[in-house]
């Protein structure tokens, strides 16, 4: 493969139109752009996620899934375009189970934080949980495949459980929701 991004600025996108992966140019605010942007910051959120120190196991599930999400977009970027697949969903179901299984139940809501790691967690979570909302909009108009909204609604589930598991390991406990502060 050449050098594919050579030139990364085009002025193709000055009108504020950008290009499909199948070549069709749409606004950029089209509903598949605004789907696969989002996909593209859950994959940024998570890296931040990386930039913290975490478990090799943490670290080396959200890397596979960062390579998961950038076939995500790839996707969404060309109408008609299947990569992810039932057993990517099922993948995650497995490891969200693996990660879950140590931990306590929950008898609480709880909040966003518990250390750096945590909340950079929590934070990709409510990102990712955009990005499925993106994907339902354009659901609703174009044909997307059941496996990419099953994809990013595990993830979310997956980014919580990860959350819970670093905050555990960061502070030694979860930061809980007081209904009567």
């Amino acid at each position: 493969m050449g050098n594919r991004l050579s030139k990364i600025y085009t002025r193709t996108g000055d009108d504020g139109s950008t290009g499909l992966g199948n070549g069709l140019r749409v606004r950029k605010d089209d509903l598949r752009v605004e789907a696969y942007g989002a996909v593209d910051e859950v994959n940024s959120a998570i890296g931040m996620v990386l930039a913290t120190t975490l478990p090799e196991p943490v670290r080396n599930c959200l890397i596979e899934i960062q390579h998961d999400l950038f076939d995500l977009g790839g996707e969404l970027c060309i109408p008609g375009h299947r990569i992810i697949s039932a057993e990517h969903v099922l993948h995650l179901e497995i490891t969200l189970d693996h990660f879950n299984e140590a931990l306590p139940p929950l008898k609480d809501f709880i909040l966003p934080g518990g250390g750096l790691a945590a909340a950079s967690c929590h934070l990709a979570r409510t990102i990712c949980r955009r990005a499925e909302r993106r994907c339902c909009s354009l659901a609703n108009v174009e044909t997307v495949a059941p496996e990419t909204l099953q994809y990013l609604n595990r993830l979310s589930d997956l980014l919580f459980v990860i959350a819970r598991v670093l905050a555990r390991l960061e502070q030694g406990s979860e930061v809980l929701w007081s209904r009567s502060r």
